[in-house]
């Protein structure tokens, strides 16, 4: 199996303030991305997983992604 390049969208609460997300990442499968954005998010900014609502979560094409360490792990940006 070949990783593909997925982009999630949502939203976390924290401290009765509503945060949005938006994040890029290479996995194979979505359920993969689930568990990485709870992962991430739980481990950074300290929010359980309850808190935490996906809206989105779809496939891209590695040209469309726009993290620049995303994309030079994918070859698209040179290092200086």
């Amino acid at each position: 199996m070949s990783s593909k390049v997925w982009r999630a969208k949502g939203e976390y609460r924290k401290l009765k303030r509503k945060f949005t997300f938006s994040k890029e990442m290479i996995a194979l499968k979505e359920a993969h991305v689930i568990e990485k954005i709870y992962s991430e998010l739980g481990s950074r900014h300290r929010v359980k997983r309850r808190d935490i609502t996906i809206s989105e979560i779809a496939e891209i094409k590695p040209e469309e992604a726009t993290n620049l360490e995303l994309r030079r792990i994918l070859g698209l940006e040179s290092e200086l």
